[in-house]
């Protein structure tokens, strides 16, 4: 369930370039389009891409949108080049309408430095995310809850506690993804003034249908050495915040990729021009689709969700997430098993291509990450990164918000 502030929030990040004007919605297809058309070309020419089950991403798609809810994909992060590249991978069914183009995150202290490229990503659907000590609780992750709640279900989301405590747990469930009568319930909710709060009077982007939010939940590219290739980090916990916030549970789809390291090898990030030339002619690029995460499955945890909002929901200020709601233990390990929830979805497609060693069982936790981080690999030498480590502050400090007092971000 939402916070209505929140929502309130990502609208005003939204607002901040004009997506709700005709204009801005032809340009950014163009933008989009013209990106896609030249990766599609250059993936098509220089190497041999590979789709696994791509069926699945259509059937998801679809089911999503026959029961209006929004559709959420989460891959594994193996270079800068993995969204041009697995975007345009796909067919070019998915290239036509502006509303199945993805939007993603992309990092705000490498995409969005200049006013031009700012405004560049912003028409590619990317929302800027800021790294080091901002977490999961920042606009952008707010703007992709709001992204990810279908507008004509924002005028079913009461504010939470003020009266009837129990109200946003009823419309929770008369929106579940399950089939059943709860359209027509929904027709008889009627919100009292008491009891409701008017989020919105307009949406900030313009769509015909709703949308699709892909997400590389590592937060920073992985490539190790062997015998740890192609394996993953922990899953960050905003991913988390997308699935329990929206407004309606979302269509989850994992999808696991590998061959990306091949165009574009971090050993190159420290030999100027060959950073951004393609590598390694004609290798294989392979994107596999897995089975939706179960809707009973999503719904064990927004219910989970729920119960935590209805227990520490703040009177004072019930429109608002609590700070107990944020950093509390009780939701922190909720986020965090979500989280890992997702990894093992994706970590099956993984096991069952069989290219690859089992993954180190260590990779799974946040705090071996944590450690091996602070450490810079000293904690466990056994595992040697290709190129550098960018969760690593230090190396960080070329760019502007680079602060030496940060923590490290392991949320």
């Amino acid at each position: 369930m939402s916070f209505p502030d929140v929502l309130k929030r990502g609208d005003s990040f939204l607002r901040e370039y004009p997506r709700d004007s005709w204009w801005w919605n032809y340009a950014s297809h163009a933008a989009c389009f013209g990106v896609i058309l030249n990766a599609k070309i250059l993936l098509n020419l220089m190497y041999k891409p590979q789709l696994h089950n791509v069926e699945r991403l259509d059937a998801a798609l679809a089911k999503a949108r026959a029961e209006n809810r929004l559709l959420l994909t989460v891959m594994n992060h193996m270079s800068v080049v993995d969204d041009p590249t697995f975007y345009a991978a796909l067919p070019w069914r998915f290239h036509f309408d502006i509303d199945t183009i993805r939007w993603g995150f992309g990092a705000d202290n490498v995409c969005f430095l200049t006013p031009l490229s700012s405004y560049f990503f912003n028409l590619g659907k990317i929302l800027g995310t800021k790294r080091f000590g901002e977490g999961p609780f920042q606009g952008s992750v707010d703007a992709a809850i709001r992204i990810l709640s279908p507008d004509d279900t924002l005028d079913l989301e009461y504010t939470p506690g003020v009266t009837e405590v129990e109200k946003p747990s009823l419309l929770q469930e008369l929106n579940l993804p399950e089939p059943n009568n709860s359209k027509q319930l929904v027709k008889y909710v009627k919100p009292l003034p008491e009891t409701t709060n008017c989020l919105m009077s307009k949406s900030p982007f313009i769509r015909s249908q709703t949308s699709w939010f892909h997400v590389f939940p590592e937060g920073f590219v992985l490539q190790l050495e062997e015998p740890h290739l192609n394996s993953m980090r922990y899953f960050k916990w905003g991913v988390s915040r997308l699935i329990l916030e929206a407004t309606t549970t979302p269509v989850v789809l994992p999808i696991f990729s590998f061959g990306f390291e091949k165009i574009s090898p971090e050993h190159t990030a420290d030999e100027g021009i060959k950073r951004w030339l393609p590598n390694n002619f004609g290798a294989e690029v392979h994107m596999a689709f897995g089975e939706p995460v179960s809707d009973e499955t999503l719904e064990l945890y927004r219910s989970q969700w729920r119960q935590l909002v209805n227990k520490h929901i703040d009177p004072g200020n019930p429109s608002d997430m609590p700070e107990i709601l944020k950093n509390g233990k009780e939701a922190q390990q909720l986020r965090s098993d979500l989280a890992a929830e997702l990894r093992n979805n994706v970590l099956a497609i993984r096991s069952h291509l069989g290219y690859f060693e089992p993954e180190d069982p260590r990779f799974r936790d946040h705090k071996f990450w944590k450690e091996y981080t602070s450490t810079e690999g000293l904690s466990d030498p056994d595992i040697k990164f290709i190129g550098k480590n960018w969760a690593i502050k230090r190396l960080q400090k070329h760019l502007p918000e680079y602060r030496e007092d940060d923590e490290d971000d392991c949320k």
